[in-house]
């Protein structure tokens, strides 16, 4: 399982003082150093956190995989097939959300997010959709050709009870198995943190974990190194 990890957290706590510290750039130097696999960042429609240079200067220097975040509009698939990350992880944007709250409705909008994978497939550009595990969202998934699916599981990190823990936990699995054998590439993220991730490390057929508030949280008093070393020791041994 590999690690991915997301640094727009850091470019939210620089945009805090319209600085220019502390740097996404280096933070993701630091977290390749340290043992990360990805570099995860999301280019909003609002500029919140992540901005245009910052997505540049990342995919000159970035040297594991750059996986852009993005809405599926023409702006940003633009930018993203003069960038060309290694992946774009399409996934739903609202002006009024804190991050994300769910996956992608690609039964609702298939044919919309059809063009963007093909658009972004021109170029070169490999795409994964972030999606709620359930079936039809999975099986449209691969029917519109998208390459891989990141598996939300924000609902599994929020869930209380163990039943709750336990049904999210059966769902996921269940949609990592059943993707994996369409051939679909399966990843995982939204919520995971150093409790509740050793679960999800044991679901085989997921290839990679995205997480980055948990890690840039305790960067603040181990290290940034130190953080993403610590994760990575969990969803390898």
């Amino acid at each position: 399982m590999r690690l991915a990890i997301n640094i727009d957290h850091i470019a939210t706590l620089r945009n805090a003082r319209g600085g220019k510290e502390p740097d996404p750039l280096e933070a993701a130097l630091l977290a390749e150093k340290a043992g990360a696999e990805c570099i995860v960042c999301h280019l909003r429609e609002d500029r919140r956190h992540i901005k245009d240079g910052d997505v540049y200067r990342l995919r000159k220097s970035v040297t594991t995989k750059l996986d852009l975040e993005m809405a599926a509009t023409q702006e940003i698939v633009k930018i993203a097939k003069r960038v060309k990350p290694d992946l774009c992880t399409l996934v739903p944007e609202r002006r009024k959300e804190l991050t994300t709250e769910g996956g992608l409705d690609v039964v609702k909008y298939k044919a919309s997010l059809k063009r963007s994978i093909q658009q972004l497939h021109d170029s070169g550009i490999k795409v994964s959709l972030f999606i709620d595990p359930v079936d039809e969202q999975w099986e449209a998934s691969k029917a519109i050709g998208a390459d891989m699916i990141e598996i939300h599981t924000g609902e599994y990190a929020e869930a209380k009870t163990k039943r709750q823990i336990e049904m999210h936990l059966s769902r996921i699995q269940t949609t990592a198995l059943y993707a994996k054998q369409l051939g679909l590439g399966v990843n995982a993220g939204h919520g995971l943190d150093y409790e509740n991730i050793k679960p999800i490390t044991k679901i085989k057929e997921i290839d990679e974990v995205s997480i980055g508030y948990a890690i840039i949280v305790r960067s603040m008093f181990v290290g940034l190194e130190n953080a993403v070393r610590e994760m990575k020791k969990l969803i390898t041994s």
